[in-house]
């Protein structure tokens, strides 16, 4: 029998959510994520030492003002290690949008193209990247433009209902719903121990996925954020799922037979009308731990996003 990382690439696409391109390599994934921490972590290695110097050499050649070489180089790096991941994944590489433009609509949109534009300078077409964006309303409306705009999306740190549906109806390619960090909060929150089972981050991704099939919705739902492979077991079946290299390795080393949790039976129910901005806000207000997760991601992404910039201003010295 063979391992069960193998048997959940059989039902789920695969997808290493790492920028260490030797754990991209070694467990071969058909697409990879990157975000502010993990490029902040890709940064202190050897593989990518000389590309942040060339992004802040690139940046230089640019521009001469400080700021906009900041940004340019900081914007150079995240797509030159998304460029490295992109010829060790047969699919997409998602990039993160900074996470300080999370309400700023317009910005969002602005930063994306330049994203794409880095990319194709690479050779690298829109249809092997996603724009990585919080699902904040104002983050799903300017996906929504982008996806008219044909670059297509990522939605992430998504803890609710209400962002998945809100994604779907402004037509967005891919969501990322958090689990792990769901159970975070509840485990602090009641002092209770779950089983995967019972794990509140686990049964929100069920959910999520079991209304966009029976909907009909085109959007891939993506669980993220994985505790433990007890998680990613039970939501075997998901369109996708984005995986640490810890637990791919885990699961490479585990046998026994999957089960498959997650099926798409296809669509059943009548599209209800698209969620206002007003329905969207209060049902999200309402939500304890969701609104407090989505802050909390967006702060700690901006606070790594500063840190790699720290990295990158002394390359630009």
């Amino acid at each position: 029998m063979s391992n069960l990382l193998d048997q959940l690439k059989t039902v789920t696409t695969v997808v290493v959510d790492s920028g260490d391109l030797n754990a991209i390599e070694q467990f071969r994934p058909v697409d990879a994520t990157t975000n502010p921490s993990l490029l902040l972590n890709a940064s202190q290695l050897e593989f990518a030492k000389p590309l942040l110097a060339a992004a802040a050499a690139y940046a230089k050649a640019q521009s001469n003002d400080p700021v906009t070489q900041l940004s340019l180089a900081s914007d150079k790096f995240a797509v030159d290690v998304g460029t490295a991941i992109s010829k060790l994944v047969p699919g997409r590489v998602s990039t993160e949008v900074d996470a300080r433009l999370s309400f700023n609509t317009a910005a969002t949109i602005a930063k994306a193209h330049q994203l794409v534009a880095l990319y194709k300078e690479n050779g690298l077409s829109t249809n092997r990247i996603l724009i990585k964006i919080a699902s904040t309303w104002e983050g799903i409306q300017a996906a929504r433009e982008l996806e008219k705009a044909g670059i297509q999306t990522n939605l992430t740190l998504l803890f609710h209902m209400c962002q998945a549906r809100a994604c779907a109806e402004a037509g967005v390619f891919l969501i990322s719903p958090f689990v792990g960090r769901i159970l975070d909060w509840y485990k602090a929150s009641t002092g209770q121990s779950y089983t995967a089972e019972t794990d509140p981050g686990v049964l929100s991704v069920r959910e999520i996925y079991r209304y966009f099939k029976d909907l009909g919705h085109k959007t891939i739902v993506m669980g993220a954020s994985f505790r433990n492979i007890g998680e990613v077991l039970a939501l075997a079946g998901c369109d996708r799922l984005t995986i640490s290299p810890a637990l791919l390795d885990e699961l490479s080393q585990q046998q026994g037979e999957l089960v498959v949790h997650l099926r798409d039976t296809g669509a059943s129910q009548a599209l209800p009308a698209e969620l206002t901005e007003a329905e969207f806000r209060f049902a999200l207000n309402e939500d304890a731990m969701a609104t407090e997760k989505l802050a909390e991601g967006i702060r700690k992404f901006a606070i790594d996003q500063r840190k790699l910039e720290q990295a990158i201003s002394a390359a630009l010295q």
